[in-house]
């Protein structure tokens, strides 16, 4: 084939470890005018194994996978000098799950539930070098990159309230003074920006800052 006919479809690649999600792009992409299925892994070394043997321009990619996640997926696919652009499948939003993956490289974002024209809509933009997010994501994005990063001190003292210690207990484990647990939980409330330290565990929780116990 030409190097001018390859470039009449755009190659896309399914990673999602759900077989019924996997399927269901499959059979939509096969029936897509303009679109190639490069192939459709289980998992991150799946996804590594048929990109060596069948090059994808776009790659829709879940995040939550075992082993090799798709996070883990996008910094492997980021030392290539050349690699596909990412859109992100998930059933989530707004979490720093996600915010990691863009910053790791993913070009959008699509919600499992995305219809038809939609999916194809961010295939086309992202191959054609541009980027797909919702408004409501890209406002998102702004705001968590003003917020100053947790430290890892922070986040430590965010999993200890998280689990309902309090001031006190929390400065019994680390060692340090109760007035310094405080003045560490009013830095987390100002750069989360919320009221008091049971709104920074939710918020924390919620975007996957911190996990659950």
């Amino acid at each position: 084939m030409s190097t001018l006919e390859s470039k009449t479809y755009i190659r896309v690649l399914i990673v999602d470890d759900h077989p019924v999600v996997r399927a269901g792009l499959a059979s939509l992409l096969r029936r897509q005018a303009g679109i190639k299925l490069s192939g459709a892994a289980h998992s991150g070394e799946e996804a590594i194994e048929i990109l060596k043997r069948s090059p994808a321009d776009v790659i829709l990619l879940d995040l939550r996978m075992p082993a090799i996640n798709g996070i883990d997926l996008l910094n492997i696919l980021s030392e290539d000098p050349s690699p596909p652009k990412s859109i992100i499948l998930s059933s989530y939003e707004l979490e720093e799950e996600l915010y990691r993956a863009i910053k790791a490289g993913a070009r959008g974002y699509l919600s499992k539930n995305a219809p038809r024209e939609e999916i194809v809509t961010a295939i086309e933009t992202v191959s054609g070098g541009g980027t797909y997010f919702p408004d409501r994501l890209s406002k998102w994005m702004l705001e968590r990159d003003s917020r100053s990063s947790l430290s890892a001190r922070e986040i430590e003292i965010l999993e200890m309230v998280s689990r309902g210690l309090t001031n006190k207990e929390i400065a019994g484990a680390l060692q340090i003074s109760h007035y310094t647990v405080r003045n560490h939980i009013n830095h987390i409330s100002a750069k989360l920006e919320v009221a008091d330290r049971t709104e920074a565990a939710t918020l924390a929780l919620r975007q996957g800052i911190i996990s659950s116990h």
